[in-house]
Formats: structure tokens, sequence, C-alpha cells
């Protein structure tokens, strides 16, 4: 009987999706549709399925894999010094002062969750409808991350300012409430250590993440298909940290979050990102949704006065709970944006379930309590993205051109410069030559300088751009500037060197820091051959209609799709396909790979547009 309700699970979790994309249903998220099919094939309804050992088992591997997945979701990297001052472009476009940064507008609207969430709980306790104070004020300052990145992922917008700012707040909305837990479990559950012994969990975390660092450096070299090492390792950092975290007397998850931190930090490839996806979504995390709705007997909840009470009591305390980040995101975005991103950080689930499976645990929660709870978070999951989809449109400062700054004003750069500031780029450029300035600003903006030292550019805004072109003679100054620029936060930095000598000393180095070189003699003798072998190349060079592209693949939505199923497919003609380091010959079944690089032709203003919707992160 065991097996047979497992393989009714596994149907469900197959047709789910199948059913969803069938009838075009995207307003829900997949999570919240295997709960309620697990409502409905569960004791609520047709009572085809009871949980067993086994499935129990694999639900709680389920939620261990899904809150290891949620800390390989935090982007490290926005919190980290990013740009601060404006090109003219950006101050002409901005709704509003770009001083609120998102890491700041994150801990402002987090921090009034925290205070309307102790204060919820305050009110929930004197009614009498909730006695726990704390296990309520942890309940309300939940946010579902995975919803909350499904939803900025389709609207292609992780890697905008408004993206980025809800996203911090889901992180504080998941890690926050993590800590609470574990304090609340500590201090409340009877088998709790003393607190002093959560220490170690991050101890161990730190060993871990020093001991593998240079472990993704090298493991491309001897990895193969059938030893799959970085999932190996992925498991052992799981399995590590859950046992540590449950020795100290902490959760499970606890120990599940904290592992997936440290594998972030390790910096995988997205292949492995997206192969822990699979394992996880693809067969545990399903499992454990959809046993979530199979233990909800809907027929004893909703039959009881009070559940029928707390539910929508519930549902508006999630919601009150997140209002006051309405005003703190006014600080920047549009007043519709600030409404649309206030309502997907009302949306609750995943931590929701966790706390409330360690709360049954230590018996500190009813059963109708804990239905109420979740069935109220399951209203947020249905209606706080049909809000966001609803009110959201794109910001002004969304549309700013790409800001190119060029260090070196010399007949190598000027010519380009000229004739980007033609396409959707905004330039800048920067020497400390005065025959240079007097002869060039007339053609291209060129500010002079007096130095040229990281810490002057830096002071002059010089590295606050999104492409950096190292354009000088120098070649030493060139590399120096380029790790400076990187530490710096710069995302593509492009470095001249003519001197090969220098070069061949820091090409390795500045490789590895996904720093892009070029030289120009083998520059030259590169399109030369190409001449030689392939005559029509001069022929596309000197065509005004067409020109050749490329691009690094950052946009989900053209992954794992063969190029002759790309929507424009037609439009352009890629002729080259880069996939860590080593040249591809394309062809209609070849299949996109997230960061590959696509060399390609097309007509140039479709072309730029298509190049645009690849390089978008999502």
């Amino acid at each position: 009987m065991d097996q047979v309700s497992l393989v009714i699970i596994l149907l469900a979790a197959l047709l789910i999706p199948l059913i969803m994309a069938k009838f075009k249903i995207n307003s829900l998220p997949t999570a919240v549709m295997e709960i309620i099919v697990g409502i409905v094939i569960g004791p609520s309804v047709f009572n085809f399925v009871n949980t067993s050992d086994l499935i129990s088992q694999l639900s709680t591997i389920g939620v261990i894999v899904l809150l290891f997945l949620s800390g390989l979701e935090i982007d490290f990297s926005l919190f980290k010094k990013r740009r601060t001052a404006l090109t003219p472009l950006e101050q002409k476009n901005a709704v509003n002062t770009p001083k609120y940064s998102p890491v700041r507008l994150s801990v402002y609207a987090y921090s009034t969750i925290i205070v309307l969430s102790l204060l919820l709980a305050a009110a929930f306790k004197v009614s009498g409808l909730f006695s726990d104070f704390w296990l309520a004020a942890i309940l309300f300052g939940t946010i579902s991350l995975g919803i909350v990145i499904a939803a900025l992922k389709e609207q292609e917008l992780l890697s905008k300012a408004f993206g980025q700012t809800i996203l911090l707040i889901s992180v504080f909305g998941e890690l926050v409430p993590m800590m609470g837990l574990t304090l609340y479990a500590s201090v409340y559950g009877s088998n709790s250590q003393s607190l002093w012994l959560l220490l170690l969990i991050l101890a161990v975390a730190a060993l871990l993440l020093l001991r593998f660092k240079p472990f993704f450096r090298f493991y491309q070299n001897i990895n193969k298909s059938t030893t799959q090492l970085d999932i190996r390792l992925a498991f052992f950092l799981i399995v590590t940290m859950v046992t540590v975290a449950e020795s100290v007397g902490a959760e499970n998850i606890l120990g599940a979050f904290v592992a997936g931190i440290v594998l972030k930090l390790l910096n995988p490839s997205e292949t492995t990102r997206e192969r822990l996806d699979a394992i996880g979504y693809g067969f545990f995390i399903p499992i454990f949704f959809i046993t979530t709705g199979v233990d909800l007997n809907l027929r004893t909840l909703l039959t009881s006065g009070k559940t029928l009470l707390l539910i929508p009591l519930f549902f508006l305390a999630y919601m009150v709970a997140k209002i006051g980040g309405y005003w703190v995101l006014k600080l920047r975005f549009k007043q519709a944006n600030a409404l649309a991103g206030t309502a997907l950080t009302a949306t609750t689930m995943t931590m929701v379930l966790a706390v409330l499976r360690v709360a049954k645990s230590m018996k500190t929660i009813t059963s109708d309590q804990s239905g109420a709870f979740l069935l109220a978070a399951l209203l947020t999951c249905v209606i706080s993205p049909l809000i966001f989809n609803k009110f959201y449109s794109a910001e002004k400062e969304d549309l700013v051109k790409t800001a190119v700054h060029f260090i070196g004003a010399n007949l190598s750069t000027v010519p380009v410069a000229q004739q980007l500031r033609k396409g959707w780029y905004d330039v800048s450029m920067y020497t400390n030559h005065p025959e240079n300035y007097q002869t060039y600003h007339a053609q291209v903006p060129v500010t002079l300088m007096e130095n040229f030292t990281a810490q002057d550019l830096q002071d002059h805004g010089v590295f606050d751009t999104d492409i950096l072109v190292l354009g000088h003679i120098d070649a030493e100054r060139n590399y120096e500037l380029a790790k400076a620029a990187k530490a710096h936060g710069v995302r593509r930095i492009i470095v001249r060197f003519e001197d090969r000598n220098v070069l061949n000393e820091h090409e390795d180095e500045l490789r590895e820091l996904g720093v892009e070189v070029y030289n120009t003699p083998e520059a030259n003798i590169t399109l030369l051959r190409a001449l030689i072998e392939s005559p029509s190349t001069l022929l596309l060079l000197n065509d005004t209609e067409n020109s050749i592209y490329e691009v690094r693949v950052l946009n989900h939505l053209y992954t794992d799709v063969q190029i002759k199923n790309l929507q424009f497919a037609q439009d352009i003609t890629i002729s080259q396909v880069i996939r860590n380091r080593k040249l591809i010959a394309p062809n209609g079944n070849t299949t996109i790979m997230y960061g590959d690089r696509l060399i390609f032709t097309g007509n140039k203003q479709t072309a730029a547009q298509i190049r645009q919707a690849l390089a978008t992160a999502n």
C-alpha cells in the first residue's frame, strides 16, 4: 500500500506541470498546485493516498533539499559595493533619487515587517486567538523566496534594481525567520542544547568553505559523467550540516539552508545548479509539497468554527505584516510598482511549512491552528502573484542605456566610442594626456584627469559602469586597473595588451577573474586569416545592413532550447558557440546552455534587440 501511495504521488507530480501547461495556468506557482492536488488525492476528498513512513522520510528529505536550494539562491554580490554615481543619462531618466540602494531599501522594508509581525503577534495573544507570541511573529515575518524568484524571473527583473530589492527583502524573509525558528526551538524545545552550541554550525560552515574553496577551480579537469563530483560535494555538504545542526539541538532545515549558502559561496557553475534543481524539483520537493496537501484533512479542519475564523485572520496578518514595505519602496520606485512589490513579498509558503513542521514536532501548536496557518499561506500564494502581475510595469531607470567607460583616448578607442554612441550605449572616455584631450574632446565626451591610479578612478566614478574598456597603451597599468575594477564590482572589463610579455605573465589570472583581453597585432592576424580562408568576411564587415555579434546567454528563457526552436532562429545565423572556452560548430539541433557565448550575424536593428534579450539576466 505504501508503494501504491508513492506511485500516485509521483504520477501527480508528473501530471501537474503538464496540465498547467496544457490549460495555461500561469497565475499559480507549481508548489501551490501541488499542495492543492495533495488535498484532493488525500483524506480531504478522494482518500487515494495516506502518508507512510517511507513517504514521510522522502518528504523530510524534500524539505531539506528545498531549504538547501533556497540558500543556494541568495545572490551575495548584491551586498557588494555598487554603483553610486550616475551617468548624465541616468540622472535624466531616474524617477527618484538613487541614494536608496537595493540593500538599504531591503533593510528598511524588512525592518517594518519585523515590527508589524511583533505587533500582530501581540494582538493575537491579547485577543486569545493564538497564544504563542514568538511562533506567530516568526510565521508572519516569513516570505517565500522560491515563489518570489519565480515571479521575478518571469518578468526578467532579477538584474534590475527593483528585482534586486524585492529579492533581498525575500532573502531576509527566509533568513531571519530561520534564525528565529532556531532560537525558538532552542529555548522551548525539549531536546535543545545550549544556545552557544549553535555557533558550531557557523564554525563548521566556515571550515567547509575554506576547505573546498578551490574545488570548482580544478574539478572540471577531472570530472566525468560517472563521477559527478559537484553533486557529490553538494550532498556531502547537506548531510554534514544537517548532522551538525541536529547534534547541537538546532533544526535540520537550518543545516540544509547553511549548506546551500556554503555551496553558493564556492561559486558553482550554472550547470551544477541546474542539475541540483533537477534532482530537487524533479523528485524530492514535489513529494514534500504533495504530502503537505495530503496531511491537510479539510474535513476535520473546516468543521472547527475557530479554524474557520483563524484562516481569514491569519491571511490578513500575513498581508498586513508586509504593508510597511509599500512606503519604503515608494522612496525609489513608482507607486504601482511599490504596491506590486509589497504584494509579492506577502507571498509565503516555504518557511511556513518548515516552521509548522518544527512547531508540530515540539507540540507547541495544534493541528487546527497549523492547518489555518497553512491554508492562509496558500491564499497568499494565489492572490499575491495576481496583484503583482496586474500592477507591475517597467521602471524608467530600467530603460537606461548600457554605460561604457573607456580609459584611454586614442586611435584605437575613439572610433569605437563614436560608433557605440549611435546605438544603445552611454559612452564616456577618460585620458591623462592633455594633447589627446584637445584632439578628441570635440568628437566624444572625454574627461581629462591628472592621474590614472585606481583610487583616483574610483573617486571620479570611472569604475561605476556596466562595461569598462582599458584601452591605455601602458599594459602594466591596464593589468593593475583591471584587478582594481574587478574588486570594485565592474560587471564586464575589456583590457588591451600591446605588450605580449605582460599579457603572457598575467593572462591566466585575468581570465580566471573573468576579464576579457585583446591584443591588436593578434586581432589583425586573425582578421587577415579570416579574409584569406573566407573571402565573404570582408563583404560582411563592409555590409551596412548586417553585422557580427557576440553575446553571453544569461536569459533562462533561451537556455535548454535547440537553435532551430528559438523564436528568432530565422532572423540570425549562429556561426559559433563558445562553451567552457571551447568552440562548438552549431547546427539546428544544438542546445543552447546558460553561459554560452554565441557568435552570430544578422540585421543590425533586429540583431541588437535579440542580443539584448539573450543577455538580459533573469
